[in-house]
């Protein structure tokens, strides 16, 4: 049995993690410099007082961040799981699942991805085309059964709270940092919270102490904006129809970078969000609902103080069918 869900004792994430992630991602051929649109406020439809930048991890490879984390990751896996000879699962309801399947499909491995059985037909179809198994649970057994497996077979759990992700994930940082190097505001959609803290992580350990980082969760999940006033990570149960930013619960490791990198965390409405996805794809962008999120807060008003500011907001992710969008935007 390997692999482990958080690391416990584990030390916080450090610059050279990072930078060493980000030049694991620029050699691999498998993750992209993406770009970042600048000026774009009156594009928006936002108050033109707002200097306004998107980072478009929707055009990302497999159509999200989430391969970031994943690449740096693969790097740091067992022998044995490099020879094929452990099988790799993970748990997820679409993005992070898409990515780790490309992912074992480029090394001619073998995985599986457990997912919550209220994620949509067509994700999981995508998952199998890749050519890994797929197991579809009620969300409260997701946790438990991907622990049973560790425990059944010769298998290695690749999870989002993971220092390697995290490491993957900062990379985000780095490359904002170079395109716009004095942001006033950085706003990121926050899931599991591996983006947020490791995006965090790369802008104050890079000496932008002054830069103010906001997560972005919907209000039927919140989880990391509980486990904040909690001081400790808690079970919150999503009431949302946003599930890419639902995880049953908010991670050690992504707590803790929060904890320490986050200015705080802010909650939009369902409605905010669809109205968000439906003024971005006005504008020629395809973003999905838990990609838009973040630019949600900045268009309801939910970041303080932006006004005359450099606000840089992540889109981060587009994998939304037609089918899906003509639902959304009517």
């Amino acid at each position: 049995m390997e692999g482990k869900m958080t690391d416990l004792n584990g030390d916080l994430l450090t610059i050279e993690q990072i930078s060493g992630a980000r030049q694991v991602l620029q050699t691999s051929g498998l993750c992209f410099h993406t770009p970042v649109l600048h000026h774009v406020q009156t594009l928006c439809g936002l108050d033109s007082d707002i200097d306004l930048y998107l980072k478009l991890e929707n055009m990302q490879n497999t159509g999200s961040f989430k391969i970031r984390g994943l690449v740096n990751q693969m790097t740091h896996i067992s022998d044995s799981a490099v020879r094929g000879q452990t099988h790799l699962i993970s748990m997820s309801c679409g993005n992070f699942g898409k990515a780790f399947a490309y992912m074992v499909q480029q090394k001619g491995l073998k995985g599986t991805v457990f997912m919550p059985d209220t994620a949509s037909a067509s994700r999981a179809e995508l998952i199998k085309s890749y050519g890994v198994g797929v197991k579809m649970v009620p969300m409260a057994e997701l946790e438990p059964a991907v622990n049973k497996c560790l425990m059944d077979s010769n298998t290695m759990n690749l999870f989002h709270d993971n220092i390697d992700v995290m490491a993957g994930n900062g990379s985000v940082g780095l490359e904002i940092l170079e395109d716009v190097p004095d942001p006033d505001v950085v706003v990121v959609c926050c899931g599991g919270g591996g983006l947020l803290g490791g995006t965090a992580a790369a802008i104050k350990l890079s000496g932008r102490s002054n830069t103010r980082v906001y997560g972005v969760e919907p209000e039927g999940a919140p989880s990391m904006y509980e486990s904040r006033k909690a001081v400790k990570p808690v079970v919150v149960q999503g009431k949302t129809k946003v599930l890419g930013l639902a995880p049953p619960y908010t991670g050690y490791n992504a707590f803790r970078l929060n904890v320490e990198f986050v200015d705080d965390v802010v909650l939009v409405s369902d409605d905010e969000i669809v109205a968000a996805v439906k003024r971005l794809f006005s504008r020629g962008l395809v973003v999905e609902p838990a990609g838009a999120a973040a630019f949600a807060a900045v268009m309801s008003g939910k970041i303080p103080d932006v006004k005359g500011k450099k606000v840089v907001v992540v889109i981060t992710g587009g994998n939304v069918t037609t089918q899906e969008l003509n639902k959304i935007c009517g």
